[in-house]
């Protein structure tokens, strides 16, 4: 089984969220960055990984990302301020 990433991503702190799931966050995170696929990320520039689950396989992984996007603003606020509580981008920190 490989691992997956439930990420949440922003443009600045407490600016536009979106959740999502990929088996390769690092380049996932890249591809936002380069903005490499047209639709919301890139319409509101979403480059700035803020917070991230790893999960043992991909049903868990969509699932809690399903959750998580049922979730409040505030829920994930609250979830981003726990782990990350400087907003800081998490990128570099993958590699």
């Amino acid at each position: 089984m490989k691992e997956m990433y439930v990420y949440i991503i922003t443009n600045q702190v407490n600016g536009t969220l979106y959740t999502g799931v990929t088996n390769n966050l690092v380049r996932r995170v890249s591809e936002h960055k380069a903005g490499l696929h047209k639709g919301f990320t890139s319409r509101y520039h979403l480059n700035k990984l803020v917070y991230f689950e790893v999960w043992p396989s991909e049903n868990e992984a969509i699932e809690r990302e399903k959750k998580l996007k049922r979730y409040r603003r505030i829920q994930k606020l609250n979830l981003i301020n726990a782990f990350n509580p400087e907003w800081n981008d998490l990128y570099n920190s993958l590699s």
